[in-house]
């Protein structure tokens, strides 16, 4: 059985989301939330939602949190928010704020 979280518009830049999400890839479920739980990454935050949740949607589906593995997880890119800061003789530089969709796919098999 089959479940699945994704966490959209996080306000988090997908280069540091994949350094944590590549960590706990193929790992059991609640030895990844242990992990994730002692990491210092700020992205471990996130990844960890995402994946409590997945959890608990397997849970909805009647099956066995501690017997699931983390099938896939991954990172894309959301929306880049812009803003411009001032710089000497009225020139401007583009500040990017990224974001990101975080899914996990947890299987049992």
């Amino acid at each position: 059985m089959e479940s699945k979280a994704i966490l959209r518009y996080a306000r988090l830049t997908p280069r540091k989301a994949r350094r944590v999400v590549d960590l706990v890839r193929g790992k059991n479920a609640g030895e990844a939330l242990m992990a994730l739980k002692f990491m210092p990454y700020r992205g471990a935050h996130y990844v960890a939602k995402v994946l409590r949740s997945a959890i608990a949607n397997a849970e909805q589906k009647n099956a066995d949190a501690e017997k699931m593995r983390i099938e896939s997880a991954f990172v894309d890119e959301g929306p880049v928010m812009k803003r411009m800061e001032p710089r000497s003789m009225g020139r401007a530089n583009t500040i990017k704020k990224r974001m990101s969709h975080i899914t996990i796919l947890l299987s049992d098999e």
